[in-house]
Formats: C-alpha cells, structure tokens, sequence
C-alpha cells in the first residue's frame, strides 16, 4: 500500500542526501535473513558464511521481522543528521537515545508477532529498555565490523556515487527528474511523493516543513522504505545504482590488457561508477599512490575524467573510455 508524503513549500527546501553506515549495517543484517534481497549480493552472502558462525545477532533480528510488513524501531537506524556521517557518531546517537522512545517503538515493532513479545528477550528488552539499548548498539558495532567495516570504502564510494549522480539530475530537471527513475515505486505528482511500500495500510502524512532525507543503500534492494514518524525526519531508503557490479571483480580482455599494461587495464575496468583513489585501491588490491598515477595517465589520455566532491575527487570514464573497457 502507498504511503503518500505531501510536500509545502518549505518542504521543497529541506530535500536533502545522506549516507548511513548505521543504517546500511541494519539493511545488511535484514539481508542474511531475506532470501529475496540475496540476489546481486550472493557473492557477499557466501564470503560471510564463515564470519557468520561466530556472530550472534538474535537481540537485532527480535526486531526485524523476518517477512515484511513488518516494524523495525525507527531509533535503531535513526536518519543522520550530516550527508556522511561517520559509524561512530552514529552509534553514539544510537546509544544516547531516550529509554522512554525505545520502549515505544521496541514494543510496536513486537506488537504484530505475538510469539517475539511474548519471548523471554521481548519481555527483558520492554521492562528494561535502557539495557535494550546498549545491547542492540553492542550488537550493532559487531555486525558493522565483522560486515561492512572491511568493505565500508567500497559501499562507500558506491553510494556517494549515487548522491552525486542524483544531485546533478535535481539541479537539471528538478524533482520531476529526480524522482522519474529513483525507484520503480516510486512516483511524483502535484506536491506529493508517493511511495510503494511493502505496508499493508495506505499512510497520508504531511511534512510539516520537515523535509524528506533520501538515503540511497546498497543492502535494502529490491525494497523502497519510508516511515520514521517525530522526532525524526520522514526518510526514504532506496536501492542505489551500480549494486550489480559491487561484488564482482573488474574483468579485462588481454588486449586491453596488452595496450594499457594489466593494473591500468584493472582501473579503467573497475570504473563502472565514478570513484576515488582510495575505494579502487582498496577494491583492486593495489597501492593508492600506484592508482593515483594510472588514473592520471588514464585522465591525459582522455579515457577518465575527474570532478571534485567536498573534500573527495571521484573519477568516470568519459565516452572514450567507456567504448575501450567495452571493447577490451
């Protein structure tokens, strides 16, 4: 059923980007139990089978159904506050949050599954929520290091991709564009975003002026989610652009390989997505100062470009580079 966000014009001036990796480690954990989001994220899943025998992550998945709809307390991905916040700082907030706020939406998202409220652990989490807390944040800082932490500069450098890209369409063609090719359930109309969920209730809500925070994450594929009702801002988590290719390593024909020598073959391989020097260093398994200088031998010749994003500098391949990694 759709949830309808109804926008004022105030609205219109608080639309703003983010990246989670509190967030993104909830969606991965989601992930393990969710046959239908394994899909592109196979190669991960197995990858992870050995780290997952040791990680226990049973206070978390009490409040993740396993089969949506379903609710997950708002608190526990609780949208950030700055477009890259980093892990710690939001586990920091995860930690600080109101026992009284907890209590409330740990025992809503227990409300519909009887047998989880019912359960020693629903019953410890709701007469003491203030441990429930600090457990599910404990939890939480294992899965992001046993998880995500080793690929964070990867996911990374993927999902600020994807801000940069949906940045340029908002200044070019405004939310029409934006919002034509977000999310197949996604839809813009008048002054109101409709969003698809898997809820089983249609939801109008007004933003008040709150604004919507758009959060592009690689684990909630194929889903669209939206919620998070005060304190927080009204949120929507969609699936990025590039997930296909995440878990694959960069391949390159021998001829390409033959012209341009293997590792600067690697990189022009690997550029499916605007990057930085760190992510292809780390994803390609070379010294940062050895990527650094075949990007640059790559930009003279055409093949790459390079756009500077706040304190980062992403590179692409222009539409000679792209046509040479195709052909090779």
């Amino acid at each position: 059923m759709p949830v309808n966000l109804h926008f004022g014009a105030d609205d219109l001036l608080r639309i703003r980007f983010a990246v989670s990796p509190l967030c993104e480690t909830h969606e991965a954990v989601r992930t393990l139990r969710r046959a239908d989001r394994h899909g592109y994220h196979a190669p991960w899943l197995r990858r992870m089978r050995q780290t997952l025998a040791g990680l226990d992550l049973t206070p978390l998945w009490l409040f993740m159904p396993s089969v949506p709809p379903g609710y997950t307390p708002d608190f526990l991905g609780r949208p950030p506050d700055t477009p890259m916040a980093g892990f710690d700082e939001e586990l920091a907030r995860l930690r600080a949050t109101d026992p009284a706020l907890a209590r409330a939406e740990m025992a809503k998202s227990l409300a519909s599954r009887p047998e989880a409220a019912e359960s020693a652990r629903g019953r410890a989490a709701l007469a003491d929520p203030a441990r429930a807390v600090q457990e599910l944040a404990d939890v939480t800082e294992r899965a992001w290091r046993a998880l995500l932490a080793p690929d964070w500069p990867r996911l990374r450098a993927l999902l600020e991709a994807e801000i940069a890209y949906r940045s340029r369409q908002l200044a070019g063609g405004g939310l029409q564009r934006l919002f034509a090719d977000l999310h197949p359930r996604l839809s813009w109309s008048g002054d109101t975003l409709t969003v698809r969920t898997r809820t089983d209730f249609a939801q109008m809500q007004d933003l008040d002026g709150r604004g919507v925070l758009l959060l592009p994450s690689v684990f909630v594929w194929p889903d669209v989610v939206s919620g998070f009702d005060p304190p927080w801002q009204p949120t929507v988590i969609y699936p990025a652009r590039g997930i296909g290719g995440l878990w694959t390593e960069p391949e390159t024909g021998p001829a390409l390989a033959r012209l341009l020598g293997a590792n600067r073959a690697a990189v022009l391989a690997a550029l499916d997505a605007p990057s930085t020097t760190t992510a292809l260093a780390h994803r390609l398994g070379l010294a940062p100062s050895s990527v650094s200088e075949h990007l640059s031998v790559l930009r003279d010749a055409g093949l790459l470009v390079s756009r500077r994003h706040g304190h980062q500098v992403r590179y692409e391949r222009t539409p000679l580079g792209i046509a040479l990694a195709a052909g090779g």
